[in-house]
């Protein structure tokens, strides 16, 4: 049913709205978010948004979805263009990538379920270094002796590797070719399904946000940092 003029210049007023909010955030916007903003309809938001995606498809920009947050992004085929604008970024250690990559495919997980799958020990500054890059994050406590924290992947791990949620991850020959895992992975290392894990599972309990937090070096357990009074 075609749109009568007033409900029409409502419907592109909202687009141009949410275009511009999209391009002055320097990060994703949340479809929720777009909605309390703009004192908008959720069902009018998506409306605008897949007309935005639309008429993005096929320019140096396009509108893409990660997880259940928007942003503008470059044309895959067009970011060879930008390659010299882009920042030398220092490779991942192969610890670090396959410590990764079991995390996406099997969180949440503990540490110690990390180092069983690849069957050596990871160290405190391998989890570290993930966590520092923002692809990785501390999820909850394991409903188990010793409650181990489990870690998980990022919105800004989706948003990297252009993922719209951790469903659309590679099988192991696509990761192994892209060389996110090495060749010679444990003969016991599986790509499982992986679940929408925005939220905690039934076996998780949330993280205290008024504390904060430190990795165990031995046990990948998380303990309240010690006030020293010093400055």
């Amino acid at each position: 049913m075609p749109l009568d003029d007033e409900a029409f210049f409502e419907a592109l007023d909202l687009q141009r709205k949410i275009e511009a909010m999209l391009f002055a955030s320097a990060e994703p916007i949340g479809t929720q978010e777009l909605c309390e903003r703009l004192g908008a309809k959720r069902k009018n938001v998506h409306a605008a948004l897949d007309v935005l995606v639309d008429h993005y498809a096929k320019r140096g920009v396009v509108l893409r979805k990660v997880a259940d947050r928007w942003a503008f992004r470059t044309a895959d085929d067009l970011k060879h263009v930008l390659h010299r604008e882009a920042v030398e970024q220092k490779r991942l250690s192969r610890a670090a990538l396959e410590t990764l990559a079991i995390i996406a495919f099997h969180q949440p997980v503990t540490r110690a379920e990390i180092e069983e799958i690849r069957g050596v020990s990871t160290s405190k500054g391998t989890l570290d270094v993930l966590m520092e890059t923002g692809w990785v994050r501390m999820r909850g406590r394991r409903r188990t002796p010793g409650r181990p924290v489990t870690y998980g992947t990022t919105v800004e791990f989706l948003d990297h590797f252009a993922l719209e949620s951790i469903k659309d991850l590679p099988g192991l020959e696509e990761l192994k070719g892209s060389g996110l895992l090495d060749s010679a992975v444990p003969a016991n290392f599986q790509v499982p399904v992986p679940d929408d894990t925005s939220d905690l599972t039934e076996d998780e309990d949330p993280l205290d946000e008024d504390d904060l937090f430190t990795a165990d070096d031995q046990g990948g357990e998380v303990s309240p940092q010690q006030d020293n009074g010093s400055l």
